[in-house]
């Protein structure tokens, strides 16, 4: 940047660099520190505008203003669990279904022409005031990219490989997801891994948590002196003979709720009623309890659509007959799209994994 813009460095900053420059963050710190350091002596020289290249660097930015009490100070903790819109038409927006929560994106597309937004809970999605959850958005994925991070898969096991460093973090994304597992997932990273290997692979999930702190870096959202709660969430494609192995341990979990569909719309469910199921909530003073996350049966419905699009999506990174193709088209027919919640709070965040405890087998192509 420095060559570009044909400008020096001081050696003062170079000395103040050395010491720390193996530390991404110090240096940052630094830079945020520097840059009040210079607009100050220009406000001092009577420069009254300020024009910012964030370089996809926003907190630090955000943090210079603050310090230059240009803007005031905004709190590190998330005031909701996802990221909220920026559109004043979705100001009061404050529930979303979990499905989307790696694909923000879509999942505003989807409903921009909605008349309303869900507020304080999410009601009835086939209510006139929402409209429908349209799959409107067309899944694409650079070939550039699948081929240097996936490979060419050719059997269920390269798949499921592909998943498992996933999990393990030594894949940064997934068709499904453009970042690395989020940060409460840490506490189930090990079994994730696990399951994936067994075949059940997972596309979203969440921990269990009892009222950690809204303050807490991992779990924490919403305002001040509040306490957040999770039920464990698992998202994932299984082929069907897993399924069945599972659906059977699933009949003697009576805290699990579960959908399972295929791209044809087949369903399997033991929800009784069409309601949604809040996975989320807060508790804050003085505030109703808040729902901002759920689990309910239509929007499932609209969001699988999009899931298996993905899986076609990869396919078209490989020629039409290639045996990475026909893998990867057949798993979009065959296996089926699943989400189980464990509606028992306060069990340990891994115990919804020992309803996968022996499961799993790789079928053959």
């Amino acid at each position: 940047m420095t060559e570009l813009c044909r400008i020096g460095v001081p050696q003062e900053i170079w000395d103040r660099l050395e010491p720390i420059k193996d530390d991404d963050q110090a240096i940052k710190d630094y830079g945020i520190e520097v840059a009040v350091d210079m607009i100050n002596k220009m406000k001092a020289g009577g420069v009254r505008g300020f024009h910012f290249y964030t370089i996809n660097l926003e907190r630090s930015t955000r943090l210079v203003l603050e310090k230059l009490n240009f803007v005031p100070a905004v709190s590190e903790v998330r005031p909701l669990p996802w990221n909220p819109s920026l559109s004043e038409k979705r100001a009061g927006e404050n529930v979303r279904p979990i499905f989307w929560r790696n694909h923000a994106r879509s999942y505003i597309k989807r409903t921009e022409l909605w008349d309303e937004f869900p507020n304080g809970r999410w009601g009835d999605a086939r209510s006139p005031a929402y409209g429908e959850l349209i799959h409107g958005v067309q899944v694409r994925l650079p070939a550039d990219q699948a081929l240097r991070k996936w490979g060419t898969p050719e059997s269920v096991g390269d798949v499921t490989s592909i998943f498992v460093r996933y999990c393990q973090g030594k894949l940064d994304s997934l068709p499904w997801s453009d970042t690395q597992l989020q940060a409460e997932s840490s506490a189930i990273q090990d079994r994730l891994a696990q399951i994936n290997g067994a075949g059940f692979l997972t596309i979203n999930s969440q921990p269990s948590c009892n009222g950690a702190p809204s303050s807490d870096k991992v779990h924490g959202w919403g305002p001040s002196n509040g306490f957040v709660y999770k039920k464990a969430y698992l998202e994932f494609f299984v082929s069907p003979a897993n399924m069945q192995a599972l659906l059977r341990r699933l009949a003697t979990a009576p805290t699990a709720t579960y959908y399972a569909v295929n791209k044809a719309g087949e369903l399997f469910t033991n929800c009784v009623e069409d309601s949604p199921n809040a996975v989320t909530w807060g508790v804050f003073p003085g505030k109703e309890i808040l729902q901002p996350t759920i689990v309910e049966r239509v929007s499932f419905l609209a969001w699988k659509d999009e899931a298996f699009d993905f899986w076609n999506a990869w396919s078209k990174v490989y020629a039409e007959e290639s045996p990475a193709s026909a893998l990867l088209k057949g798993i979009c027919s065959d296996w089926y799209l699943m989400n189980i919640v464990e509606n028992n709070f306060q069990s340990h965040p891994e115990s919804i994994f020992e309803l996968f405890d022996g499961l799993g087998s790789q079928p053959t192509n």
